[in-house]
């Protein structure tokens, strides 16, 4: 279509700065004739093209056109532009194509200066993009999920949300047979089918009850004090906030903090082998110290 050829011989030659006519007549696969016919549908139209002659000419365009038809500064150019860099390590076409674009427009060239990539390092799929693709498009998504028991069951879901929370990525959907809003964690989901039935839009409903294993569960908090050794540092700065740990003159650390107690705590305290020491409260010291135990009589 000629609009969309139009839109496109302004990007380029924003980007180009400078084009023949030839070689837009062999991108767009039309005759010299044709580029010229549409070169005075831009002029006319208000857009200011020019074209010199000789070695090195070509059709151009004022340079001020660009900068007068931005209502944003170039800082604000460079975090869209930076955003988009972001969105495109999800292997979206349409948003590599929309970055060239705005580049042009804002005559700023891409510095990539950030990669994002949402793939996790062990799992086979991570059926992000599948989900984005669901979500756009308002498809039926059916899977296998396993809660934190290992127990198996099968979903069928009306997807609306990718969350990222607390290191991991989460489904927000409608699930169909609860006829309530859940959240499934992606690592947990497998043999994904992204059906072809479309479902009608539906308003975001607030998260209730037990939305999902091992998430806004109805846990008691408790108030925790942790010794651990200088070796596991980097699990310190990876895992805590700064404000819950002091370090000590040998180099340890003295770690506390209000944590909702479940065996997800057991497991994380459990995690770090010789090298912590729960201080309180004494409960948790006697069940760790019956967990480690557990584990030390498999080895007999």
């Amino acid at each position: 279509m000629q609009i969309n050829r139009l839109f496109e011989i302004i990007y380029i030659l924003m980007d180009q700065k400078r084009v023949t006519s030839n070689a837009l007549a062999e991108r767009f696969g039309v005759s010299r004739q044709t580029i010229c016919r549409d070169l005075d549908v831009l002029s006319t139209s208000g857009i200011p093209i020019y074209a010199t002659k000789g070695k090195g000419g070509g059709i151009g365009l004022l340079p001020e056109f660009v900068l007068n038809k931005s209502i944003l500064n170039e800082q604000e150019q460079h975090a869209i532009l930076s955003a988009l860099q972001g969105l495109s390590n999800v292997k979206s076409t349409e948003t590599e194509h929309v970055l060239q674009k705005l580049s042009a427009i804002f005559n700023q060239s891409m510095t990539h200066w950030i990669e994002v990539n949402y793939a996790g390092w062990t799992h086979e799929h991570d059926y992000f993009n599948d989900f984005k693709t669901a979500i756009f498009e308002k498809r039926i998504a059916e899977f296998n999920y396993y809660n934190k028991h290992g127990d198996k069951t099968f979903r069928r879901v009306e997807p609306m949300q990718l969350w990222f929370k607390s290191k991991s990525w989460y489904l927000k959907a409608f699930c169909l047979t609860k006829q309530d809003m859940r959240l499934y964690k992606l690592s947990r989901i497998k043999k994904l089918n992204i059906t072809k039935e479309i479902f009608d839009h539906r308003n975001a409903l607030p998260l209730s009850g037990n939305p999902i294993d091992g998430i806004y569960e109805d846990h008691k908090n408790i108030h925790l004090k942790l010794h651990i050794a200088p070796e596991k540092a980097y699990r310190v700065y990876d895992d805590l906030y700064e404000s819950m740990v002091e370090k000590q003159p040998d180099g340890s650390f003295i770690a506390t903090m209000i944590w909702p107690e479940d065996n997800w705590l057991y497991d994380f305290i459990l995690s770090f082998g010789k090298h912590i020491e729960v201080l309180e409260p004494e409960h948790l010291r006697t069940i760790i110290k019956n967990e480690a135990k557990n584990i030390s009589d498999k080895y007999l």
